[in-house]
């Protein structure tokens, strides 16, 4: 079983940065697909980008592309989501999920593992 902890979100002003942390338990990270996916109220939870297992290529929706990076410490069984410029609209609670095959998905329903979710608030 695959245990993912969120950390790093909060309240930031539109314009500032925060950095999400997600540790995961289990000896096969590497090989994962970890990715962070957000859940706005009322809305569904969609994803804002992954990193591949084995290769770390990445991927990212068109909402977070220029502003987020993703990256993730195998050494430490950690992905890490940046997000700069940010937006009210980036407020939602964004989510650590994590997928055993290594070729990634923008599907939630593909994902095994998630994490309980950390509130990111952007106040304009």
């Amino acid at each position: 079983q695959v245990q993912l902890v969120e950390s790093g979100g909060g309240l930031v002003q539109a314009g500032g940065s925060l950095r999400l942390s997600c540790e995961a338990s289990g000896r096969s990270f590497s090989t994962y697909t970890m990715s962070w996916f957000r859940q706005a109220p009322g809305k569904e939870r969609v994803l804002v980008a992954t990193t591949n297992g084995n290769s770390g290529s990445t991927y990212y929706a068109d909402s977070a592309k220029g502003r987020f990076t993703i990256s993730r410490d195998n050494a430490k069984n950690t992905v890490y989501l940046r997000m700069n410029s940010l937006k009210p609209e980036d407020t939602a609670v964004y989510y650590c999920a994590a997928r055993i095959n290594p070729y990634g998905s923008t599907r939630a329903i593909d994902y095994e593992h998630w994490g309980q979710g950390t509130q990111v608030f952007v106040s304009s």
